[in-house]
């Protein structure tokens, strides 16, 4: 849903209805084909899910949302956030919130799986940051491998004892002549499973507490002293969320990527573009939430009148209506901002846009349950599926109290809006994007 004052550019709107005729071309029959409909009907949770493997996504699925990409990337839609000369359209911040928006107003499907980071548009947040960051080599031997799905990389930030302090980290790493010798443990490491590399970030200087000294490291799964001890079961199954150790692992100079010591920043530039997309997101399931419900509430008439004449049904829905419509605004003035001014230049407003969208989100979704009654509780319909998901990123994209925290010290002075020193942050307007 757009705001009604605010007509779109118009390479958006012909993306969005070359979007949508791609996806009722190619993806709806894919979604119906075989019993795929099973991975997004009632059973989705057990189908998707190998209970017997740890819990990991089951192969065939993994294998369908493979499929998908493949269809979307040989229609040229998939790689919009890329550059022209990598295969995309330099699709802007502005742009991705749109689209992901977009994307999830239309429910549960294959066109676009929260769950999993998969859509049809891919937020590429592996090969975005290896334009940014990689050197010439990492890029010749990464960038079309990741955009093929060839490759791919988790991300090892998170330690067990210091969850959203990643200053704290134990995780260290030492020269050792041309090799770094890393040791540590990292957990949720979502994807590692299927990752070829991981990147991990280790201390390589400073003390505990600082926020420079970081190094990030592209650490092969397969190198010896790298082990995944266990498979972290979720609210929402399955999980592909590991917690590694890492004892003397031994990567070459050629595996540090970005600067030396200043690993942070680099996260930090992927979590702004990711936050404000991700947000984006959580508004656009919320959207679909109260659509559903506005809906329902016509057709079903208990007590011989329709729910949608009472007040108790009408009031919660038009608040949620308000909160959707002002937060659709404030998640497309920073979009557009981050376009002009830099990633860095708005972060106190992508923190709000990011804890707000995904609270709206389970409340629009358990507004829904209540709305449909027995129904919304099952799980013949979705609402149960996005509360439990979208639930999760109130804490995974920073939880909400360091959202706001991070807010507070833009508005009393503790922070200041710039990019960490060594970190370049210059507004590109048709080239960012992040995560799948």
């Amino acid at each position: 849903m757009i705001d009604e004052y605010t007509e779109l550019p118009t390479h958006l709107q012909e993306f969005l209805a070359e979007l949508d005729a791609f996806i009722e071309a190619e993806i709806r029959p894919l979604e119906q084909q075989d019993d795929n409909i099973r991975f997004f009907d009632h059973r989705r949770e057990h189908a998707r899910t190998d209970w017997d493997r740890d819990g990991l996504p089951d192969e065939t699925w993994e294998a369908l949302l493979a499929q998908a990409r493949r269809r979307a990337d040989q229609a040229g839609i998939y790689r919009y956030t890329l550059p022209k000369e990598h295969g995309g359209r330099g699709g802007s911040n502005f742009d991705m919130a749109v689209i992901r928006e977009h994307m999830a107003s239309q429910g549960l499907g294959l066109h676009n799986d929260l769950q999993t980071e998969h859509s049809v548009v891919s937020n590429n947040v592996g090969l975005l940051l290896m334009l940014e960051y990689g050197t010439e080599q990492q890029k010749e031997e990464w960038l079309e491998a990741l955009a093929q799905d060839r490759a791919s990389f988790s991300f090892g930030i998170t330690e067990p004892d210091h969850g959203s302090d990643a200053t704290h980290m134990e995780t260290t790493a030492r020269k050792d002549g041309d090799e770094w010798v890393i040791s540590g443990e990292k957990t949720w490491n979502t994807g590692v499973h299927t990752a070829t590399h991981d990147l991990i970030f280790a201390r390589t200087s400073g003390d505990a507490g600082d926020g420079e000294g970081i190094t990030c490291f592209l650490v092969p799964t397969d190198a010896p002293g790298f082990r995944v001890e266990e498979y972290l079961w979720t609210f929402n199954m399955p999980t592909d969320h590991a917690h590694v150790s890492l004892t003397d692992v031994r990567v070459p100079d050629s595996a540090v990527f970005g600067p030396v010591g200043k690993g942070l920043g680099v996260v930090q530039h992927f979590f702004n573009e990711n936050r404000i997309r991700q947000a984006a997101s959580s508004l656009g399931a919320a959207q679909f939430c109260v659509d559903q419900a506005v809906e329902y509430a016509k057709e079903r008439k208990p007590f011989g009148k329709p729910l949608a004449q009472n007040q108790g049904i009408q009031f919660p829905l038009v608040e949620l209506q308000t909160q959707c419509e002002m937060l659709r605004a404030l998640v497309h003035k920073t979009a557009w901002q981050m376009d002009t001014r830099g990633a860095f230049a708005v972060s106190d407003k992508v923190s709000m846009c990011n804890y707000w969208a995904n609270r709206l989100c389970c409340e629009a979704a358990d507004r829904a349950m209540q709305v449909f009654g027995g129904l919304g509780y099952s799980r013949h319909t979705p609402f149960e599926h996005i509360y439990r998901h979208h639930r999760r990123y109130r804490i995974t994209e920073g939880a909400e109290e360091i959202q706001m925290r991070r807010v507070a010290g833009y508005m009393f002075g503790f922070m200041k809006q710039r990019a960490p020193k060594g970190v370049a942050d210059e507004g590109r307007p048709h080239e960012s994007g992040q995560a799948r």
